[in-house]
């Protein structure tokens, strides 16, 4: 049991997929963290284009 503990422990076959994994799991938070923001931006953005259009409507 303790050599198959050590075998284990010792084994570094898939540890580049689990590094490319991790890589990829920071690279989607960070692409996830930016859209949100950026999304936020933009339905600001078109409230405010939406109200400036419906308070020119109103005097003319």
């Amino acid at each position: 049991m303790k050599e198959t503990i050590l075998q284990f422990i010792g084994d570094e076959q898939g540890q580049d997929l689990v590094e490319y994994a991790l890589i990829v799991a920071a690279i989607g938070l960070a692409l996830i963290t930016t859209v949100n923001q950026l999304s936020q931006g933009i339905v600001s953005l078109y409230q405010s284009m939406t109200g400036d259009l419906a308070s020119i409507g109103t005097t003319q």
